[in-house]
């Protein structure tokens, strides 16, 4: 027997018409993208907060017009209504392009274009592909170009990701800090470049984690700021070709009052429709922001090596077993993890670097990749983010015992008597200690150089691990 065939509707275009499933909202243009656009699966419906920028630059697109006289109350009443659905989450599944596409991201300004004005339909009574009443170019694409209207969706779609990615930050950033806290007691020895170096605390390691990362917020969010200027109004090029005068500040006022953002229109709308740098600017800030977290995963997988025959100063989650073969080893899978979440947008910073580059005269067709990378880096750190705090920071504890073994039997704790001893007479401990394997403590008694008083005096943990004034002088 025969499948059903599945009913279609008949939409045309410059190009011919195509048969459209009738139960989709998208239209002809939708399903030539789809066809020509094969790429990836990097898919609208995947970037919700993209779609949202959609929906509100049409949206204010549409409150400009209506102001001006150019939507009748009924287009208006129905394209409002269509757009705040879309903005609710609602019809996502009906943006199925690829956001990797040729046409500066034409394909995927019509895609809403036309569930827009096919929902709009809907919702005045009128069958969808009836674009007489209602259409995806003259109603809904009304005073606009995919070429201001495509990157200020960007622009709202990445804000809104931003403020995402920053709440989840900053929670990572709580969850080191409360670390720092808990770990404050606990004396180590510290290490450059993999050898000894001098005491802190295990809770200075971890409040470093959270100030190196404390200081990238503010870098994070200037990037973000300027996505908060648009070019709505510049339409093709700049010169706001086919957009009444006043229409380019009543959409940017209508968006500000969507949003409650402090969005503003782009100085120059010639200069702004060919500049992308803001992407370059925001991506940079997260691979600034991954580069920091790679040096931390790879810390506290060093530190937690083991767990005997490494450093084991800390003990991470046990997540999974580690090894087909080697029975009971457990891997820092979720370190692991993270450092390939920031390779990942280490190289996605340079791919929207070379497509910056790649701009030419009024436009830069590259947009679309850009776009892609940008929520792609933004969507990993959020997860990156969360799976490490929850599923390794969290629980992490502390091998104190272990931590104050390295101390009392580093060299390294001769850096401590320096100022006091001098140089010379600490050398001299150094590296009778490191050929005879004696400790640091006894071999300074037997030569005399302090009392018993005097030494733990200096070695109490408090005075090594921050800036302190002794009084004592060395008797030899």
């Amino acid at each position: 027997m025969e499948k059903e065939q599945k009913k279609t509707r008949t939409e045309c275009d410059l190009l011919g018409c195509v048969e459209v499933p009738e139960n989709v909202l998208y239209g002809v243009q939708t399903m030539r993208g789809l066809e020509n656009f094969p790429i990836s699966k990097f898919r609208l419906c995947e970037y919700p907060l993209f779609i949202r920028g959609l929906a509100i630059v049409k949206l204010g697109a549409a409150v400009a017009n209506h102001d001006m006289g150019l939507l009748s109350d009924e287009l208006f009443n129905a394209i409002s209504q269509a757009c705040r659905e879309i903005m609710e989450g609602k019809f996502h599944e009906f943006f199925p392009v690829d956001m990797i596409q040729g046409g500066a991201g034409t394909t995927t300004n019509m895609n809403a274009n036309e569930v827009i004005a096919n929902r709009a339909l809907e919702i005045m009574g009128h069958a969808r592909g009836e674009y007489q009443y209602c259409s995806p170019n003259d109603h809904v694409n009304c005073s606009q170009s995919t070429n201001d209207a495509y990157p200020s969706a960007i622009h709202l779609g990445l804000y809104a990701t931003h403020l995402e990615l920053r709440k989840h930050l900053m929670e990572l950033i709580a969850s080191f800090a409360r670390k720092g806290e808990e770990f404050a007691h606990v004396l180590k020895m510290g290490r450059t470049q993999l050898q000894d170096a001098v005491p802190m605390t295990l809770g200075q390691t971890f409040h470093g984690f959270a100030s190196v990362l404390q200081g990238e917020v503010e870098n994070l969010d200037h990037a973000a700021s300027e996505f908060l200027s648009i070019n709505m109004g510049a339409t093709a090029i700049g010169t706001g070709i086919c957009a009444e005068p006043g229409y380019a500040e009543r959409c940017t006022a209508a968006i500000r009052e969507i949003t409650g953002w402090d969005v503003k229109q782009a100085e120059d709308l010639v200069g702004a429709t060919s500049d992308t740098v803001c992407m370059v600017g925001y991506s940079s800030a997260m691979k600034r922001i991954a580069s920091k977290m790679n040096k931390i995963c790879n810390d506290l997988r060093l530190l937690s090596s083991g767990p005997r025959c490494g450093l084991g100063e800390f003990n991470l989650p046990a997540r999974q077993p580690g090894s087909s073969i080697m029975p009971g080893k457990v891997n820092p899978v979720i370190p692991e993890v993270m450092n390939q979440i920031a390779f990942k947008v280490i190289g996605n910073e340079l791919c929207v670097t070379m497509a910056d580059e790649a701009a030419q005269m009024e436009l830069n067709a590259m947009e679309p990749v850009m776009a892609q990378c940008c929520f792609e880096s933004a969507e990993l750190l959020v997860n990156g983010f969360d799976t490490l705090r929850i599923r390794c920071v969290e629980g992490i504890t502390a091998n104190e015992e272990r931590c104050l073994q390295y101390v009392h039997n580093s060299i390294g704790v001769v850096t401590a008597l320096n100022p006091i001893i001098g140089y010379k007479n600490s050398t001299k401990i150094a590296k009778e200690a490191l050929e005879t394997g004696r400790g640091v403590y006894e071999l300074v008694l037997e030569h005399g150089i302090l009392s018993r008083e005097e030494l733990d005096e200096v070695l109490k943990p408090e005075n090594m691990i921050r800036p302190v004034k002794l009084n004592i002088r060395p008797r030899r």
